[in-house]
């Protein structure tokens, strides 16, 4: 945002232009929804709550990349270890759960609603939009209605083998690229399966990445962790 104040100069007026953080942040076009206007929003229509999921769904497991260094930006960017979802996001989250669990698997979540902010700083990172959503259209993310997952044994608590690590950015992490190791395809097959029968469906360069269908009824937002307590 530019704002422009009136200053007194001797006996000449003059306007002083000052710039401010809001320009910086919503430089690419998008103006998402702010925490007053979201709450205005609940109030309308509960479907547009973001729930957490560690207290909502039963079992599941979280594993935050982005509140540690340990992600590809190599820099904190979350200032709580937190996973919210869209409340129809996070029942369907639930049933899925439950689905797993006749498989003898749960759900690990690396990342759900991501504010706004943390897509700037993503696409700033790292430009291929293959991998980082754009900001100038904002991500599922954004939106709360993505889910960032792998899946873990039950018993041992270890995550299950997949064709790649968390935020790869190979060929090998596409859903479509064969697979060779019967194990991970039996797995990769399960998640994707799974998760399809509770209305997700995978994102086409990232085996981890559900998108929640109807997921464009929902708005951007930029509301951070601690703004949701």
């Amino acid at each position: 945002m530019i704002l422009v104040r009136k200053i007194l100069y001797g006996t000449t007026l003059m306007l002083l232009i000052v710039s401010t953080g809001w320009s910086q942040r919503y430089k690419y076009g998008l103006n998402p929804t702010m925490l007053a206007d979201y709450q205005k929003s609940i109030a309308k229509n509960s479907a547009n709550e973001l729930i957490d999921l560690a207290s909502f769904v039963p079992g599941i497991m979280l594993d935050i990349r982005y509140a540690t260094a340990n992600n590809f930006t190599k820099e904190i960017i979350y200032k709580q270890t937190k996973a919210y979802a869209r409340k129809p996001v996070a029942e369907a989250l639930k049933k899925a759960q439950e689905s797993f669990a006749a498989y003898g698997v749960g759900i690990k979540v690396f990342d759900a609603y991501r504010p706004y902010s943390a897509t700037v700083k993503f696409y700033e990172v790292y430009k291929d939009t293959t991998y980082v959503a754009s900001p100038y259209k904002g991500s599922r993310h954004n939106r709360g209605c993505a889910i960032d997952m792998t899946l873990v044994d039950l018993k041992t608590g270890k995550n299950l083998k997949m064709p790649t690590e968390y935020d790869s950015f190979k060929k090998e992490a596409w859903p479509s690229t064969i697979v060779k190791d019967a194990e991970v395809k039996k797995n990769r097959d399960l998640i994707i399966s799974v998760m399809a029968k509770h209305g997700f469906k995978v994102n086409s360069s990232e085996w981890w990445h559900f998108d929640f269908i109807g997921w464009q009824k929902f708005d951007v937002l930029d509301i951070d962790f601690e703004e949701l307590e």
